[in-house]
């Protein structure tokens, strides 16, 4: 073979094709998009590491040269961050529990019990997500302060227990479970609740996790309710206590402000990557399910 057949031959093999072109394209978009949604938390890290001149530099620094653990040490010694990640996680640890018990309980009423009324309630649920949650804050509010639970951990779980979101979802993945596996149970002994907490719980493993990563990210943002309900600094949230941190240093100390935010997003994005798994299984077993 010729040199020239070679080089044609050899160029055939790298050639783009069409088919080619629109994958690189398409990953070049792809991973552009990443990196532009990267970019602010990026940038929001690194100078939570800069030193004050880096902070204050005219030009933006992307890469902390000189790296400093002096806005850590200075948000740790100067606020109650420490005490506030501690509610938080306590807060949206215990709603998440209350707010999958709950709905697990309703929604599993709704598609296997039988009793009158349950479509009309299920409607009733559905039609909840039309009515805008501000709506209903100062009939709550005035509940939940009769109740004396105003300053209480429980004043802001409670309200959230039985979640229209969280039952409709787990409604459809009811529905998926044959419901021969419950008659079988039935069948060797088992009671409604044991074929509840051993038979049905168990293979909803999946969608439970999946709707206890939104509700614990739901409630870790939330910021309306607890502020009316936790009227102590010690009991703040993450989201109040950084208000407050900015109300009171505002632009002049962007390093703490910077910091705090990172304090706030670490533990999210390690429970979003501890449960991904749960999560993605969630989504196929509720599009793969008849």
């Amino acid at each position: 073979m010729s040199t020239r057949s070679r080089t044609r031959a050899l160029l055939d093999d790298v050639s783009l094709t069409s088919d080619r072109l629109r994958t690189i394209g398409l990953y070049a978009a792809l991973y552009g998009t990443a990196f532009l949604f990267m970019l602010p938390y990026w940038y929001m890290f690194a100078t939570s590491f800069m030193t004050r001149d880096l902070v204050y530099a005219e030009v933006p620094h992307l890469i902390p040269w000189d790296l400093t653990f002096y806005w850590y040490e200075y948000l740790l010694n100067n606020s109650l961050i420490v005490q506030w990640t501690a509610n938080t996680v306590i807060l949206a640890g215990i709603t998440t529990l209350v707010v999958i018990l709950i709905d697990a309980m309703i929604a599993y009423s709704l598609t296997r019990l039988d009793w009158p009324g349950r479509r009309a309630i299920f409607a009733i649920i559905v039609a909840s997500f039309m009515v805008p949650g501000i709506v209903n804050l100062v009939p709550v509010y005035i509940i939940v302060s009769e109740l004396g639970l105003v300053n209480s951990v429980w004043g802001v779980v409670l309200p959230s227990a039985a979640n229209p979101l969280g039952v409709f979802m787990l409604v459809q993945f009811f529905k998926d479970i044959p419901e021969e596996l419950e008659e079988a149970a039935r069948l060797d002994g088992f009671s409604r609740l044991r074929v509840f907490t051993h038979i049905v719980l168990p293979l909803m493993r999946s969608a439970l996790a999946a709707l206890g990563l939104f509700i614990f990210i739901w409630t870790w943002n939330a910021f309306v309710w607890p502020l009316l309900i936790f009227q102590d600094d010690s009991m703040y949230t993450l989201p109040i206590g950084l208000v407050t941190l900015q109300d009171n240093l505002g632009i002049t100390e962007p390093g703490v402000i910077m910091t705090s935010a990172v304090v706030a997003s670490v533990p999210l994005l390690l429970v979003f990557l501890v449960m991904q798994k749960p999560l993605v299984r969630a989504v196929e077993m509720q599009g793969t399910t008849k």
